[in-house]
C-alpha cells in the first residue's frame, strides 16, 4: 500500500482539499494569499494617486495659475 492510500485512508473526506488557515475560519491559505496581494497592490495604487494629486496641487496648479497657494 502506497503512502497517498494511506493518506487518503487517514483523512477520509478531508483529503485532497486545501488546508485552512484555522479550524474554525471558512478561509484557505490561497485566499489569505490572494486577499493579502490584492490590498497590497490596491495600497500602492492609492499612495501613487495621493502623490500624483500632491504633485499637481503644489506644483502644477500654481505653475498654470489653477490656484493660489497661501503660506
Amino acid at each position: 500500500m502506497g503512502e497517498a492510500k494511506r493518506r487518503r485512508e487517514a483523512l477520509g473526506e478531508k483529503y485532497g482539499q486545501e488546508a485552512r488557515i484555522l479550524p474554525w475560519v471558512p478561509i484557505t491559505k490561497t485566499q489569505a494569499d490572494l486577499f493579502v496581494r490584492w490590498t497590497t497592490r490596491g495600497t500602492w495604487f492609492c499612495i501613487v494617486l495621493m502623490v500624483v494629486a500632491w504633485v499637481k496641487i503644489r506644483f502644477i496648479g500654481p505653475a498654470f495659475f489653477l490656484c493660489e497657494l497661501s503660506y
